[in-house]
């Protein structure tokens, strides 16, 4: 197992190295990095499996954990990833978690736990790898989820929302795309056109263009035409043909 560290801190740096250098368990120690830009000319330079796990640190000069995490994910590399935390830093943690990082561990790193999750890594390298399902992934896209069913009604920024989430943007996209077989733009249709089919049966009295404000379309033409792309016919026809029972 090819493992790489990076902490700005040498003693927990080398420490750690020293730790795993001792354990039987067929790791290998490619790289031992002070900050994020000098282990991401490395990484970069890395092609698939030549690397198992990264070990890093969230606070460092010259380049972060996180941005270093993000690098990583765009690139697509199938790497596991470990945060290294003081006990001051668990929102840095949290906010790791959502990147896809299989774990962290509290500073000063206990040497049994350590143990465990080179263990775990060992075992789940040696089946087939399914990154994409991380915890981590899959809480990044149920909150993209919880985030567009609640603020369907407002303007759309892919930047804001990967910004909420946590994440890389362009990442964001291809995991939201790869976990749920729809791009964020189209599920966000999907919302906003069941919110307005909802609000033509159970507030009549709406005018199209306030329902089209409503679920976020400013533009009442082009909510009549997305409308009846997506349903078949005219948010007018639809609302009809419901009132007289002639839809189930």
């Amino acid at each position: 197992m090819k493992i790489m560290l990076v902490d700005d801190e040498d003693v927990i740096r080398l420490g750690l190295g020293k730790i795993i250098s001792r354990m039987d368990i067929g790791s290998e120690l490619i790289g031992s990095y002070a900050n994020g830009e000098e282990a991401w000319e490395h990484l970069s330079r890395l092609q698939e499996r030549e690397l198992d796990l990264l070990i890093t640190d969230i606070k460092m000069p010259m380049m972060d954990g996180l941005t270093l995490i993000e690098k990583v994910r765009e690139r697509e590399l199938r790497v596991h990833i470990v945060v290294l935390s003081g006990f001051g830093e668990f929102e840095y943690a949290r906010t790791a978690l959502r990147h896809g990082v299989l774990d962290y561990l509290l500073k000063p790193v206990d040497k049994e736990q350590l143990h465990e999750l080179l263990l775990r890594v060992s075992k789940e390298r040696n089946q087939a790898p399914e990154y994409m399902e991380e915890d981590g992934d899959h809480y990044a896209v149920e909150q993209v989820r919880a985030i567009l069913d609640k603020e369907y009604g407002q303007p759309f920024e892919l930047e804001r929302l990967a910004e909420q989430v946590g994440m890389n943007a362009s990442y964001l996209s291809r995991l939201f795309k790869n976990k749920t077989a729809m791009t964020i733009t189209d599920y966000l249709i999907h919302i906003r056109i069941d919110k307005a089919k909802a609000l033509l049966l159970d507030n009549p009295s709406l005018k199209n263009y306030e329902i089209a404000q409503y679920v976020g379309y400013h533009d009442p033409v082009y909510f009549n035409k997305l409308f009846k792309k997506m349903v078949g016919m005219t948010p007018r026809d639809y609302k009809e043909k419901k009132s007289t029972g002639r839809l189930p």
